[in-house]
């Protein structure tokens, strides 16, 4: 009985002090980040690096805050990831809605089949072509560039998505709201949406965090410099022969943040209601 329980603790210790190691392994490229960012410039680049301030500092975020861009850049990115959000949930809900209703029909099937082969393209692969697309209609250093861009890549994972929660809403409470006449329309606006409630949100944070955290294509539609957005306008502060280290870990931080409160949204409403996705009869 003894042994049981002494093996039940050493098993329960190991396990935690591997998650332990883990979690310090995960967390600690952006600890060093923000350590980097509340350093002086003289510690930044002393020859022998230490976690520890002797002399934090705030001028790094006001440097950046205050005499670059960075505002305008964050702004920019806010505004594309927010429309491109919208967007690709409001298109994806009514293409997961007809895969989930109408999967055996066979323009159902080949529209999932498309869909599932346009996720094996690599987007590096679009790139020259989606810049002569976008340089033919004028878009090039333009909001709507971006936002087409990123619903093209976004909109067919969100379908996926949605149609796992869309599956689980039983076609019995389509037919009573039909019943009770409630066309389609009313019925995914009043009911369907309502039950996948955690879907959309999750689907939605991870459309709007792809689209904050792209650079390829913001690095190349975008010539502008008062429409780029804030991944490539975070390379202001790397220079030909000298980099802001302090600057350049500030914006970071400031970057992060939201994607970082995003995901931290999306764990606390996925554990308390991941379950209304599946509906009693």
């Amino acid at each position: 009985m003894i042994v049981g329980k002494t093996e039940r603790l050493a098993g329960t210790s190991l396990t935690y002090a591997t998650l332990t190691v883990l979690t310090v392994f995960c967390l600690f490229p952006f600890l060093w980040m923000l350590d980097t960012a509340f350093k002086p410039v003289e510690e930044i680049r002393s020859v022998a690096p230490s976690f520890l301030i002797a002399n934090p500092t705030l001028e790094n975020f006001r440097h950046v805050l205050v005499d670059s861009p960075f505002v305008a850049y964050f702004r920019n990115s806010a505004i594309v990831a927010a429309f491109a959000t919208v967007l690709t949930l409001v298109v994806s809900t009514f293409s997961s809605y007809a895969l989930s209703r109408w999967p055996r029909l066979p323009a159902s099937r080949t529209v999932g089949a498309a869909l599932l082969v346009s996720q094996m393209i690599p987007g590096v692969l679009l790139l020259v072509p989606i810049y002569v697309v976008m340089r033919t209609l004028d878009l090039l250093s333009t909001y709507a560039s971006l936002i087409i861009v990123y619903c093209t890549f976004m909109i067919p994972l969100a379908t996926f998505m949605l149609k796992g929660f869309f599956d689980a809403v039983p076609g019995e409470i389509e037919e009573a709201a039909e019943i009770d006449g409630c066309g389609r329309i009313g019925f995914i606006w009043r009911v369907l949406l309502p039950l996948s409630v955690p879907g959309i949100v999750a689907t939605g944070a991870f459309a709007f965090v792809a689209a904050w955290n792209e650079f390829m294509f913001g690095y190349v539609l975008i010539n502008d410099d008062a429409r780029r957005t804030l991944t490539p306008g975070i390379m202001i502060f790397k220079g030909s022969h000298v980099t802001d280290w302090g600057g350049l870990m500030a914006a970071s931080v400031l970057a992060v943040v939201p994607v970082a409160l995003c995901f931290v949204y999306i764990q606390r409403f996925l554990a308390g209601g991941l379950s209304a996705g599946a509906v009693k009869g």
